[in-house]
C-alpha cells in the first residue's frame, strides 16, 4: 500500500484530481454570485453584514479566482490561505449552527463541518503544493531551464 502512496507520479495525479474537486465547487458558486451580485448582496444584508453590496464584490471574486487557483495551481500554497480565510467567513456568516432550531440546527451543523473538512482540505493543498501538473509547477520549471535566469540554487 505504502508504494502506491509514494508513487511520485501518482501523488501528482491524485494533487491533480484533488485541487480540481476542492477548487470546482468554488469556481462555480463564485461565478454564479458574481453573475447576480444584486441577489448575493441581499443574502449577505439579510444576515447582517454591512456594506453588503461591497461585501459581495469581494466575496464572489474571492472565492472565483481563488478556486481558478486552486484548479490550475496557481500560487497554490497562497491561494489555499486565502480559501481558508474565506470559507472560515463564509462559515461565519452562513452556518451559524447554533443558532438554529433542531432540524434547521442538523443541516446548518452539517454544513459547518463541511466547511471544516474544506478548511483541512486546503491545509493539506498548503502543505503539499501543486504537485508536478500544477502552474506553480510548470513556471518554476521554465525559470530553470530559461537560459540567462538568475538561479539562486546555482551558488
Amino acid at each position: 500500500m505504502s508504494n502506491i502512496a509514494t508513487s511520485e507520479s501518482r501523488r501528482d495525479v491524485i494533487l491533480l484530481l484533488g485541487r480540481v474537486a476542492l477548487g470546482a465547487i468554488f469556481v462555480k458558486s463564485g461565478l454564479q454570485k458574481l453573475l447576480a451580485l444584486s441577489a448575493f448582496a441581499a443574502s449577505l444584508a439579510s444576515r447582517g453584514v454591512p456594506q453588503s453590496s461591497v461585501w459581495a464584490v469581494i466575496g464572489a471574486t474571492v472565492e472565483f479566482v481563488g478556486g481558478i487557483l486552486i484548479v490550475t495551481g496557481l500560487r497554490t500554497r497562497e491561494a489555499s490561505l486565502l480559501m481558508i480565510l474565506f470559507v472560515i467567513v463564509a462559515t461565519g456568516i452562513s452556518h451559524r449552527y447554533w443558532e438554529f432550531a433542531e432540524a434547521a440546527r442538523r443541516l446548518q451543523e452539517s454544513q459547518f463541518l463541511k466547511n471544516l473538512s474544506i478548511i483541512g482540505g486546503f491545509l493539506l493543498l498548503f502543505a503539499t503544493g501543486s504537485g508536478r501538473f500544477g502552474l506553480d509547477a510548470l513556471l518554476a520549471r521554465r525559470k530553470t531551464t530559461s537560459p540567462g535566469l538568475y538561479r539562486e540554487d546555482t551558488k
